[in-house]
């Protein structure tokens, strides 16, 4: 085989070990992303089973990269804390040393079987569930396939002497460390890479002690996908990123002193486990270098958390109603990751009706006080409420055409209607923000009783929009029976209230066009009510899809 040929294998097989690395990840993330993000939320409170966690989570998901990517958003969401996501983030590092470990058994001789049984069940089964393991599946085969071809290629290098003479030339453990940075950061994923310097070693091209060095380089390398990830993040997404940054150069360095002054009891120690196979020496190096990291560092956890801190100094500027229109949870992320994406659209929603909610009682305190510079805050916070509207249903739009976890993809639709839904509280805000400048200009009057009447359903329309929110936001039943109590209640108010607005008409205690506007008002108030609920249920299992869709009425 000639050189040109062999590189040419080299990159094909290459290429289908990192298509089948895609698929499987991503496969995994489809078919379980959203039980495995459930998991990484709800046990993620104690740093030591969060660090559990992080090691089944990555050895599941087969990358670091998209764990520690998923606690970079966690954390940027206010999910998460730092010394929560420390936790994790150790706990990743270990956990992404199992695909070598996979590599290092060589199962090439099966990967057939793997991409025969995959690739049958996706051509002929329509249960998009089975689908989905099934891509998991012919991913391995890929995968496999892919080492085979590599392999291939790197057995034909053992025979030309330029080549083994120039890999044998790499000595210096600094140069190695760097090409092992400089590859992962390029591939962004050290599992790849680790794994192609175990076949290397399998095939004699590169020596046992210089390949620890390259470990070495690869765990830092791992970190580019996270930093690139913080970069439009706040300032604590950038600081959890940092946390995984010095989690590897310190372990680094660590390993890098003691490889130095105890190299051949290091490869003592390899050898007596792994026996004379080259492949799962490089295999064990990489899974129990993190191990020894993650057992020396982590009671040093706090510590590394306070040391991002200084290497990402100050706190987030907060967003205010008057500054330029932004995004806080969402927008156009260096790197995207599927697996969190709702969950941040559900944050991004969460802000967007709690300024709908403010501004309605803003407008409502207008309505009474005539506040010039209330009224202009209204519609000031209404054309942010606007953008939101936009910008958050372009980013479903294009969220909706990625591999979404299964629950997340089922779930696009409704998120469109909260929007909506969302929306249209704000324009009502913005509608009585009209009746107060129409007040001002004509010297209409509210009488007391008016006063206290619309004050009152406003507080009930109030706690009907903080419970739905809540419930959306955090899709628990637990205030079910107070927001169907409410809407039931706030209905029979719109009706009572109507009804003394005649009766006042009638017996001339109030102008026609203020009593216009009281009729107005309070419609528009039970419309606000109707649409948190439909807030409350747009994300519920289909018993109550029903009292959802009753009550979209507007």
């Amino acid at each position: 085989m000639d050189i040109g040929a062999m590189l040419l294998s080299l990159a094909g097989g290459l290429g289908l070990f990192l298509l089948g690395m895609r698929m499987m990840s991503d496969s995994i993330e489809k078919a379980a992303g959203a039980r495995l993000r459930g998991i990484l939320e709800m046990f993620t409170k104690n740093r030591f089973v969060g660090m559990l966690v992080g090691i089944v989570f990555t050895a599941i998901i087969q990358s670091s990269s998209a764990c520690t990517v998923m606690v970079v958003s966690f954390v940027n969401s206010g999910l998460m804390t730092l010394y929560q996501a420390a936790g994790v983030i150790f706990g990743a590092n270990i956990g992404t040393t199992v695909t070598s470990q996979l590599v290092s058994f060589n199962l090439s001789e099966i990967a057939p079987v793997f991409l025969l049984g995959g690739a049958l069940i996706v051509m002929f089964c329509k249960k998009q569930n089975i689908v989905k393991i099934a891509n998991i599946i012919l991913g391995f085969g890929v995968l496999f396939m892919g080492l085979d071809g590599m392999s291939s290629a790197m057995s034909g290098m053992k025979d030309m002497a330029q080549i083994v003479d120039l890999l044998h030339s790499l000595k210096s453990p600094v140069f190695a460390i760097l090409v092992g940075t400089v590859l992962t950061a390029v591939i962004q994923s050290s599992s790849v890479t680790v794994s192609i310097v175990l076949l290397m070693a399998n095939q004699g091209l590169l020596e046992l002690p210089i390949c620890m060095f390259i470990i070495l380089g690869c765990n830092i390398g791992a970190c580019t996908s996270a930093l690139l990830a913080s970069m439009t993040g706040k300032k604590d997404a950038k600081r959890a990123a940092m946390i995984h940054f010095l989690f590897n150069v310190i372990g680094t360095i660590i390993m890098y002193i003691i490889l130095k002054i105890a190299m051949n009891p290091v490869l003592g120690l390899l050898y007596g486990i792994s026996g004379d196979n080259a492949g799962r020496i490089v295999a064990n190096a990489h899974t129990i270098f993190k191990i020894f990291q993650v057992i020396v560092l982590f009671p040093f956890s706090g510590w590394i958390v306070k040391m991002t801190y200084l290497l990402v100094p100050g706190t987030d500027k907060s967003v205010g109603y008057r500054e330029s229109f932004t995004l806080q949870y969402i927008g156009n992320k260096v790197v995207f990751n599927p697996a969190t994406a709702v969950v941040e659209v559900i944050k991004e929603l969460e802000r967007m009706a709690s300024l709908a909610s403010e501004n309605l009682n803003r407008a409502m305190n207008a309505l009474i006080t005539l506040d010039e510079e209330d009224i202009n805050e209204v519609y000031q916070v209404e054309k942010n409420i606007n953008f939101l509207n936009h910008a958050i249903t372009n980013y479903l739009v294009k969220i909706n055409q990625t591999t979404l976890p299964i629950e997340d993809q089922q779930s696009i639709g409704a998120l469109f209607h909260v929007v909506n839904d969302i929306e249209r509280i704000g324009d009502h805000a913005e509608n009585v923000a009209d009746d107060a400048v129409r007040r001002k200009e004509t010297g209409l009057g509210f009488s007391q009783t008016a006063q206290r009447e619309l004050g009152e359903m406003l507080d009930m329309v109030n706690d009907i929009i903080r419970y739905s929110v809540e419930m959306f936001a955090t899709s628990s039943d637990e205030h079910m029976e107070d927001i169907q109590r409410l809407e039931d209640a706030i209905d029979d108010k719109e009706r009572e209230l109507q009804q003394k607005h005649i009766e006042r008409l009638t017996k001339n205690e109030c102008s026609p066009e203020a009593g216009m506007i009281f009729s107005d008002l309070v419609s528009g108030l039970e419309r606000v009510a109707d649409h948190a609920t439909n807030i409350a249920f747009a994300i519920h299992d289909s018993e109550n899809v029903e009292l959802a869709d009753k009550t979209r009425l507007s």
